[in-house]
């Protein structure tokens, strides 16, 4: 048991490792920390129902998640080749569509949850 509770908690450095480097590396993930900050606190100020925060927080998350996602996909591919190459260029636009989708997604839910209250 306290060989998978060790296991466990390496991984767990592991993890935030990760979230440590996109941190210092990657721009749009302290923009959307930012942006997450900003929308908590208009919640608070708006006094946002607690359905409404739970949208919120998984929309943060999920956000962050995809950013996270992106970022390991960026340096996959850079760990592949640091010339052009067509094939990691998709690849790289392509995670970053997905996030830009999800934050059209996020600013839209963000709408949806702010706007009647201003």
């Amino acid at each position: 048991m306290q060989h998978i509770i060790h296991r466990h908690a390496k991984s767990f450095g592991h993890a935030w490792r990760g979230v440590g480097h996109a941190l210092r590396t990657q721009p749009n993930f302290l923009v959307h920390l930012v942006l997450s900050a900003i929308a908590v606190m208009l919640g608070y100020t708006l006094a946002i129902s607690l359905v409404e925060s739970m949208i919120l927080v998984v929309v943060i998350m999920c956000g962050l998640a995809i950013e996270l996602i992106n970022t390991a996909i960026e340096e996959a591919c850079n760990a592949i080749d640091t010339n052009f190459r067509e094939e990691i260029k998709i690849a790289k636009d392509a995670a970053a569509g997905a996030m830009l989708v999800y934050a059209i997604g996020a600013i839209v839910i963000a709408g949806l949850i702010f706007l009647p209250k201003l």
